[in-house]
């Protein structure tokens, strides 16, 4: 009888261990599946264009000065493709699951130097660097790229300042610094996806019309 008892437990003792093995493998196989599962939204990605462009193409001066292009230069914080968004003065946000392809400094890099081919003003523009010899050098910095949500609607500004270089007589010709801001149709990332396109367009048709100027020597090539 006592032997019997002894058997029962025994057997009781390895069903318990089993039951708590169990447990343990679907804990661990839960974790795992727990683990594997991917609940982070989507991350979407827009770019710059020049869609939507006033200026038209133009032919090129076959005797005209070469333009050399500089890579323009960003303000702190503004460096990435991360999409900057100000709720409140001085301070920089960024959306968590909207992102620009590229940062929007290096974005405005092909943009300018396409509209300005396409100006009609030069006989041909170049990025640098390049080995290629120019007569003028453009170069950018300060570019800034956010929306603003300090009104209704938002806004998205942009602003650059410029400045152009005659190269062969070692001499800065003019500088300017441009702001533009166009309202976004929605207060969302993609509403100040619609404004900075349109925001970037104005800003490279004043780009356009300012080096006109300065080739001009016109007083306003030099007004900040």
């Amino acid at each position: 009888m006592a032997q019997g008892n002894k058997v029962r437990a025994y057997q009781n003792m390895k069903k318990y261990r089993l039951i708590h093995v169990m447990c343990a493998v679907l804990v661990v196989t839960g974790s795992g599946c727990l683990s594997l599962r991917t609940d982070s939204p989507e991350i979407r990605t827009y770019h710059l264009s020049l869609d939507g462009l006033s200026s038209h193409i133009l032919p090129k001066q076959i005797d005209g000065p070469v333009l050399l292009v500089s890579p323009p230069q960003a303000e702190p914080g503004f460096e990435t493709q991360r999409m900057v968004y100000v709720k409140r003065p001085y301070e920089l946000e960024y959306f968590s699951v909207n992102q620009w392809a590229e940062s929007p400094v290096r974005m405005l890099t092909p943009l300018m130097v396409q509209v300005l081919n396409q100006s009609g003003a030069w006989r041909t523009v170049i990025p640098l660097p390049s080995s290629v010899s120019g007569d003028y050098r453009l170069d950018t910095y300060g570019v800034l790229l956010q929306q603003d949500f300090l009104q209704q609607p938002s806004r998205v500004r942009i602003t650059a300042r410029l400045q152009l270089v005659d190269l062969k007589e070692s001499t800065i010709i003019g500088t300017r610094t441009f702001e533009t801001v166009e309202n976004a149709p929605s207060e969302n990332a993609y509403g100040g996806v619609l404004a900075a396109n349109r925001a970037v367009s104005s800003l490279l048709d004043q780009i356009v019309s300012w080096l006109q100027q300065c080739m001009q020597h016109s007083p306003e090539c030099d007004r900040s």
